[in-house]
């Protein structure tokens, strides 16, 4: 589950869920990226950022090296759970692995984020919407994120 959820998205997630898999608006989907170990945020101040540029316009970086950001879309295999036995929806989807990662920036944080456009948005389009801790040094091996049993997301 989310260590943190940005404040922009309580409440949204599962929609934005929703919204990808039904591919509306066409070419929505879910972002994932990476966020270097060096001179990361606190919580704190991250859960106040509104976008993803503005999630690296202080002292956090995306991680540098090449293809770490990654989309899902309405094949992608979000999957939302709606439990009705436990009064909760849970949002998930694959594990994701980067192949042979370079040496270079470490791992800190696994960042999900909805995209309303991939074709045509910026950084600044993207909503963050999770942040999950993922502390990772990166030595040219494939790195594995596992995803909660129960999802990346949980509202009840």
């Amino acid at each position: 589950m989310a260590d943190l959820v940005f404040n922009r998205a309580k409440g949204r997630v599962t929609e934005w869920a929703e919204r990808v898999n039904a591919n509306d608006p066409a070419n929505s989907a879910l972002i994932i990226d990476v966020l270097a170990t060096s001179g990361v945020e606190t919580d704190a101040v991250l859960k106040d950022k509104d976008d993803f540029a503005a999630v690296v316009s202080g002292a956090t970086n995306f991680v540098t090296q090449a293809s770490i950001r990654k989309t899902l879309t309405d094949t992608g295999g979000i999957t939302i759970t709606y439990d009705d036995t436990n009064d909760r929806v849970d949002v998930d989807c694959p594990d994701q692995t980067w192949t042979a990662v370079a040496a270079g920036d470490g791992f800190n944080d696994v960042l999900f984020g909805y995209d309303s456009d991939t074709a045509a948005g910026t950084d600044a389009n993207i909503l963050p919407a999770t942040l999950h801790d993922f502390v990772v040094t990166p030595d040219g091996s494939d790195i594995t994120v596992q995803i909660a049993t129960a999802g990346f997301f949980r509202a009840s």
